[in-house]
């Protein structure tokens, strides 16, 4: 199946030229924008329920990209990294994520990948690291992060979050969706990530 999501991509691209951040204006010119196209059958998954409720909470410069994933949700390839034996099936019934470009997205791309996160309400997301480095900026507030051994803290929409390579980071959300936008570089773009924490969520 080939469809055009080349206003996808402008979207993405849009929104991350909000930001006058040092690290995102560096990764936003790192990367080459003209993208050739990766056709993709879609995948669907339980966590794109949240998208409506995201779209509520999303602040006026991520309004369009979020319209858009909730729009054409049943389109997109969505993927997981991990099962209902890695994690449960609460977990796995509100987890998911979409690589806009990378080694395996809707547009091709050897260097960085790129794409958005789902976290539904009540879910941890557990201790992890990856050898590629890492931006992350949060579309909806009110999560907690964690990062190396430090407690979660709250962050809000606009946020910009940095893991360097291989430091540990976890998220749990509240009463609310999580939807993030996430940059990776510096290392394989396609591997899973080393989990270090367990598993607890609310809901269970």
């Amino acid at each position: 199946m080939t469809t055009n999501f080349d206003e996808l991509l402008g979207r993405f691209h849009s929104y991350l030229e909000t930001f006058d951040d040092a690290l995102v204006r560096d990764a936003v010119a790192r990367i080459g924008w003209a993208m050739p196209p990766r056709p993709l059958e879609p995948r669907p998954l339980a966590c794109l329920r949240q998208l409506d409720r995201i779209v509520e909470l999303a602040p006026a410069n991520a309004q369009p990209l979020a319209r858009l994933l909730a729009e054409r949700r049943g389109e997109l390839r969505w993927g997981q990294t991990y099962s209902e034996a890695d994690f449960g099936k609460t977990f796995i019934d509100n987890y998911g994520w979409l690589e806009v470009f990378g080694t395996r997205g809707h547009f091709v791309n050897d260097e960085v990948a790129a794409g958005l996160l789902i976290l539904g309400p009540e879910i941890v997301y557990p201790d992890h690291h990856h050898v590629a480095e890492e931006i992350y900026i949060p579309l909806t507030g009110g999560t907690g992060w964690r990062m190396g051994e430090g407690d979660f803290g709250k962050r809000e929409a606009g946020e910009v979050i940095h893991h360097a390579s291989d430091v540990s980071h976890a998220m749990r959300t509240g009463k609310e969706p999580l939807l993030a936008l996430y940059i990776w570089h510096g290392g394989p773009l396609a591997a899973k990530s080393t989990i270090s924490g367990t598993i607890s969520q609310g809901r269970n």
